[in-house]
């Protein structure tokens, strides 16, 4: 059984904090469990293109509002409370936060926990 506390990991290799988001990795490859699951802070006033080519995500919004745009067709899809989205066909994208938005993350494959997106808006295969 694995028991955490988010504030355990405050400060730590699994607590990832950028420009435009923040991430706690609560779960990650390491744990074995076959995903990771990450609590994650989408800064307000912020755009970031993602696309998570290796990884399929799975993301409920539990705080804030802002949208997802998906890039080749130009749709956007407005989050708040409530809101799923699920990347399950690698779908490159602009998440934008209106106002701070708190997101749980899930990922398959599992990430390690230290990932920040590289020049493609990927993470690496880890």
């Amino acid at each position: 059984m694995i028991v955490r506390h988010v504030n355990d990991l405050l400060n730590t290799e699994y607590d990832v904090d950028t420009e435009t988001w923040a991430s706690t990795r609560l779960l990650v490859k390491d744990d074995g469990v076959g995903f990771s699951l990450h609590d994650t802070t989408i800064k307000a006033g912020t755009e970031t293109e993602i696309w998570y080519k290796h990884h399929v995500e799975a993301v409920y919004c539990i705080e804030g509002e802002g949208e997802i745009e998906v890039l080749a067709t130009g749709t956007v899809y407005p989050i708040q409370p409530g809101t799923l989205y699920v990347l399950d066909g690698h779908e490159k994208h602009l998440l934008r936060g209106k106002s701070q938005m708190r997101m749980i993350c899930v990922f398959n494959p599992p990430t390690t926990g230290r990932e920040v997106h590289d020049a493609e808006g990927t993470y690496p295969l880890g």
